[in-house]
C-alpha cells in the first residue's frame, strides 16, 4: 500500500500564544496521527486539538498523518502517536511506546466492539451459516474491524481461508462504511465492522440498523489512544497527559481564522486514563489469530 505522510508545521496558529524563545527555535515535538477513514479526514479532526494542546503546554508541535500499515517503521521517528489498541500493543512490544490516554466516543466510552454483521433479509441467523459465503472486512490491523471479527470466527471453527467462498477488504479510503454499504446492498454475505461506526451510521440516517443482523460481537477492548515514545521526558508526556485529560466540550481552539471546539473537530467525547494493562485482552487476540506481535510465520 503506497505510504501517504504529510507533515503539517502548527506555527500560524500557535505564535500568538508562544513565548519569544519558543519562537526563537526550540524543539518541535512531532505528533503521529493514523489515518482513521482519508488523510484530509484525519488532518481535519486533529490539527485543532494539537494546536490547542500546543497552546496548552506552550510547546511547538509537528503534526503527520501515517497510514495504518506504515505506522509501526514510523514510529522511531515520532515523539507522541495516536493510534489504534493494536498498533499501540505493537509499538509497546518493539518501540517501547507507553500509553497515555483513550478515547472516549459512542456507547462504550473508551472501550470498542468489533461486530459482525449481515442483511436480515438474508435469513442468515450465525456464524456457522456463514460457511461457503463472502464476507468483507475493514483494514487488516483494524482491532474491531478485522482481528476481533477473526478471533470470533475462528472461536466458531471458521477459517475464513477455507471456510468462506470469498473475503476482501475494499480498497481506498472510509473502509469501516464500505464494509457496512457493502452488507447493506448485498454485494456481501456479512461484514466485519466495529460498533462505533455503526452507531454513528445509523445517528447520521445513513443505514437503518433494522435492516441488519448481528450475528457476534467481540468483547469490548480499549478505543484509539494516545502514546509516548522513549524520545520524550516523563514531565512534558505527564503535561501531555494531564491536559488531554483536562479537556471539556468547551474547550476551543483558533485555526485557520476560525473558532472551533475542540473535541467536537476531533469527533470524540473525550480522553481517559488507561494502564497498559487495559490491552491485555488485545494481546491475547492477537495470540490467538496469529496477529502482530505475535505473529508465528
Amino acid at each position: 500500500m503506497k505510504r501517504i505522510g504529510i507533515f503539517f508545521l502548527l506555527i500560524l496558529s500557535t505564535l500568538s500564544c508562544q513565548k519569544p524563545a519558543q519562537q526563537a527555535g526550540e524543539r518541535a515535538y512531532r505528533i503521529g496521527y493514523m489515518i482513521c477513514n482519508s488523510e484530509q479526514e484525519t488532518l481535519d479532526r486533529f490539527r485543532p486539538l494539537t494546536a490547542y494542546l500546543a497552546k496548552k503546554l506552550g510547546v511547538r508541535f509537528e503534526i503527520q498523518a501515517i497510514d495504518t500499515v506504515d505506522f509501526t517503521r514510523e514510529a522511531d521517528n515520532l515523539d507522541f502517536t495516536h493510534t489504534n489498541s493494536l498498533l499501540y500493543v505493537i509499538m509497546h512490544r518493539n518501540q517501547g511506546v507507553d500509553i497515555l490516554a483513550a478515547e472516549q466516543a459512542g456507547s462504550l466510552g473508551a472501550r470498542a466492539k468489533g461486530l459482525i454483521i449481515a442483511p436480515k433479509k438474508s435469513g442468515i441467523g450465525n456464524l456457522r451459516q456463514l460457511k461457503g459465503r463472502t464476507m468483507v472486512f475493514g483494514p487488516m490491523l483494524g482491532p474491531t474491524s478485522y482481528m476481533a471479527q477473526l478471533d470470533l470466527l475462528l472461536k466458531n471453527g471458521i477459517d475464513p481461508e477455507n471456510d468462506l467462498s470469498s473475503y476482501a477488504i475494499p480498497p481506498g479510503t472510509f473502509k469501516h462504511e464500505k464494509v457496512i454499504y457493502g452488507v447493506m446492498l448485498g454485494k456481501y454475505d456479512a461484514g466485519a465492522a466495529p460498533l462505533l461506526d455503526f452507531e454513528r451510521m445509523a445517528a447520521d440516517g445513513r443505514i437503518d440498523p433494522n435492516e441488519f443482523v448481528v450475528l457476534a460481537e467481540s468483547e469490548p477492548i480499549p478505543y484509539c489512544n494516545f502514546g509516548v515514545t522513549q524520545k520524550v521526558d516523563e514531565a512534558l508526556a505527564k503535561r501531555f497527559k494531564e491536559a488531554l485529560l483536562g479537556i471539556t466540550r468547551k474547550d476551543t481552539v483558533e485555526i485557520d481564522g476560525e473558532v472551533v471546539k475542540v473535541l467536537e473537530r476531533a469527533n470524540v467525547d473525550g480522553y481517559e486514563a488507561v494502564r497498559d494493562r487495559d490491552f491485555d485482552g488485545i494481546r491475547d487476540m492477537a495470540k490467538r489469530t496469529n496477529m502482530p506481535p505475535y505473529q508465528r510465520y
